[in-house]
């Protein structure tokens, strides 16, 4: 479902995190309801086509101009190239995702490697976290997932 642009402001918070902005060729949206399923968060998507004055070249088209998921850990952003224009797949990015326990941890590796994700780094224990994993997802997107250790 398509919103509106002025509902896509990101809220700020007491202390600003950056936010990672994730550029695909065709496949935002799909990428963007997976990550909705793994992660949680609501997700507003705004279509090229809803441009005010859209070009003729993007007026018709379906590509999404600019994605917000509002997760519990802060938001994720992303959009699909500019109608006629490619996005090369991200391949020297990683986004870091903290979980509270092993088992979420697990959970999250494991439903980012559903359907095509590739293992970069199996999801264990090391020496810095009980529970650490880097896996690249279907849609090309480097993820290290990592549970923080308890407080001592």
């Amino acid at each position: 479902m398509l919103h509106s642009p002025n509902r896509l402001q990101p809220t700020l918070t007491e202390t600003p995190m950056p936010s990672p902005y994730i550029h695909f060729h065709d496949c935002c949206r799909a990428a963007m309801e997976f990550y909705r399923d793994v992660f949680g968060g609501t997700l507003e998507l705004m279509g090229y086509d809803q441009m005010p004055d859209a070009p003729d070249e993007v007026a018709s088209s379906d590509k999404v101009m600019h994605a917000t998921l509002s997760t519990p850990q802060g938001p994720i952003f992303a959009s699909d190239a500019y109608p006629g224009h490619t996005a090369p797949p991200q391949a020297s990015v990683s986004i870091s995702w903290d979980t509270a326990t092993v088992d979420e941890g697990r959970s999250i590796f494991d439903a980012l490697l559903a359907d095509g994700g590739e293992v970069t780094m199996p999801y264990t224990e090391t020496f810095f976290s009980p529970g650490f994993g880097m896996v690249k997802d279907r849609f090309g997107t480097h993820w290290m997932i990592m549970t923080y250790p308890e407080a001592g």
